[in-house]
C-alpha cells in the first residue's frame, strides 16, 4: 500500500465498507466488529487536535506579538465568517425553491428516526443566545475547556499566552521554543496516524451502510439530490468567485487538500482534516499566525456547508407538510438561522439542533426532522466537505486581506503537489 498514495487508500477503504456494509446490511453483529476500528481513528485525531492548535496559535501569535494586529484580523475574520454563512443560507434557500425537494413526498412510506437525544441537546441550550456565545469564548477554567475540546475558549486563552509570551521578550524564548518543538511533535504524530485512516474511514462507513443500507436513500433521495447539488453550486460559484476575486485558485485548494476532502467526507467529521489542512494552509503560503488563528475559529463560525444544509432541509420539511412559505417568512429563517447557527456552535449534532431551535420559532412542525435523521450522515459527508473547504479559502482570504500572504511560496508548494501527483 505504501505505493499509494493517502487519497488513493482512503478510497479504497472507503469502497471497500461500502461494500462490506452492503453484504451485511441488517446484521447488528457487524457493528460489534467495524465499530471499534472507527472509534479509535476519531479518538486518535481528537487526541492531536487540542495540543496541535493551542502549540501552532501560541507560537504564531508570539510571532506577531502586537494586540492591534490581532484584533484586525480578529475583527475582519468574524465579518468575512459572518458574509460567507449568509451567503450560504440564501444559496439553499435558492436550491430548495428551485429543486422543491419536499414536494410531493409520502410521509407514509418514510421511516420514523428517534431525534430524542438532539431534542434534549436543544432544550439544554434554549435561550443560548449570539451574546452568550461571545461569553463562553472567555474559559471558567481553562483546563476544563481542553477536557471539553471547546474551541473558542482554547482560541482565547492560546492567544492571550502568546501575546504574553511576546510581551516578556528575552525570557519567553524558552517557553517559545517548547511550544515550537510541540508543534513539530505532533505533526510528527499526525503523520503517523494518517496511516491509520483508510482503516478507520472502512469502519466508520461499513457501520453506517450496514445500519441504514442504500434502501433508505430512495424515498428521500430528492433531498439527498438537492444537498449535493446545492453543496457543489455553492463550491464552484460563491467560493470560485472568493477565490478569483482574492487571486487563487479554487482548484489550486482542492488538490493541496485532496487526501483531507477524502477523509472529511468518508468520516463526515471536520477535526479530521484540521490539522493536516493546518499545515499545508501554511506550506501555501498563508503565515502560522492566520492559519492557526483562522481555521479553528473557523469550525465554529464559519460553517458554510452546515448552513447551506439547514435553509435546505428547513425547506424541505416545509413543502413536505404542504406550508407554503412567503418570501418574508423566508428572510425570518435567514434571520434566524444566521443567529441559531452560531449561538449553539460547538454542540454536538450542531446541524441537527440548529434546525429543531429554528423550525418552531418560523412555524415548521419539528415532527418533520424524524424523517431525515436516518439519511442525516448522508448529508453531513458532504456538508463537512464544503466546511473544509470554506475554511482553507478563509485562511487565504485572510492572509491576501493583511497583505502577509506568500504568493512564491504557495506557487512553489502547488508545483510539488503536482509532481508528486
Amino acid at each position: 500500500m505504501k505505493k499509494f498514495g493517502l487519497a488513493f487508500q482512503i478510497l479504497i477503504g472507503l469502497l471497500l465498507g461500502v461494500a462490506v456494509g452492503a453484504v451485511f446490511y441488517g446484521n447488528p453483529s457487524v457493528e460489534s466488529y467495524l465499530k471499534p476500528a472507527g472509534d479509535i481513528f476519531i479518538r486518535l485525531i481528537k487526541m492531536i487536535v487540542v495540543p496541535i492548535v493551542v502549540s501552532s496559535l501560541i507560537v504564531g501569535v508570539a510571532g506577531v506579538g502586537d494586540m492591534k494586529k490581532l484584533g484586525r484580523l480578529g475583527g475582519k475574520t468574524i465579518l468575512y465568517f459572518e458574509l460567507v454563512t449568509t451567503v450560504a443560507i440564501v444559496f439553499g434557500l435558492l436550491i430548495a425553491n428551485l429543486f422543491r425537494p419536499g414536494a410531493g413526498v409520502d410521509m407514509a412510506g418514510l421511516a420514523k428516526s428517534d431525534i430524542s437525544k438532539y431534542v434534549e441537546t436543544t432544550e439544554k441550550v434554549t435561550g443560548h443566545s449570539f451574546v452568550d456565545t461571545f461569553v463562553n469564548i472567555v474559559p471558567k477554567n481553562v483546563f476544563e475547556s481542553f477536557v471539553a475540546g471547546d474551541m473558542l475558549a482554547i482560541i482565547f486563552f492560546s492567544v492571550l499566552f502568546g501575546l504574553g509570551v511576546a510581551a516578556i521578550g528575552e525570557k519567553g524564548k524558552p517557553v517559545l521554543a517548547f511550544f515550537q518543538g510541540v508543534s513539530e511533535s505532533m505533526f510528527w504524530v499526525t503523520n503517523q496516524i494518517m496511516k491509520f485512516a483508510p482503516i478507520g474511514v472502512f469502519g466508520l462507513i461499513g457501520m453506517t451502510v450496514s445500519k441504514f443500507g442504500v434502501a433508505s436513500l430512495l424515498p428521500l433521495g430528492k433531498l439527498v439530490l438537492a444537498v449535493y447539488a446545492g453543496m457543489f453550486l455553492f463550491v464552484a460559484i460563491v467560493l470560485g468567485l472568493i477565490a478569483k476575486l482574492c487571486g487563487t485558485s479554487l482548484m489550486a485548494i482542492v488538490r493541496i487538500l485532496k487526501d483531507e476532502l477524502i477523509l472529511a467526507y468518508s468520516t463526515a467529521s471536520s477535526e479530521t482534516a484540521l490539522p493536516k489542512m493546518m499545515e499545508k494552509m501554511e506550506k501555501f503560503g498563508v503565515p502560522k499566525a492566520i492559519t492557526s488563528f483562522v481555521v479553528p475559529t473557523g469550525y465554529s463560525f464559519n460553517l458554510d456547508g452546515s448552513t447551506l444544509y439547514q435553509a435546505i432541509a428547513a425547506l424541505f420539511i416545509a413543502q413536505m407538510y404542504g406550508i407554503d412559505m412567503s418570501v418574508g417568512a423566508q428572510v425570518s429563517l435567514v434571520l434566524v438561522l444566521m443567529l441559531t447557527s452560531k449561538g449553539i456552535a460547538g454542540v454536538p449534532g450542531a446541524s441537527f439542533v440548529v434546525l429543531l431551535a429554528t423550525l418552531g420559532s418560523v412555524g415548521i412542525p419539528l415532527e418533520g426532522l424524524a424523517f431525515i435523521a436516518g439519511i442525516d450522515r448522508i448529508l453531513d459527508m458532504a456538508r463537512t466537505v464544503v466546511n473544509v473547504i470554506g475554511n482553507s479559502m478563509a485562511a487565504v482570504v485572510m492572509a491576501k486581506w493583511e497583505g502577509q500572504y506568500d504568493a512564491n511560496k504557495g506557487r512553489r508548494y502547488l508545483e510539488t503537489v503536482k509532481k508528486a501527483a
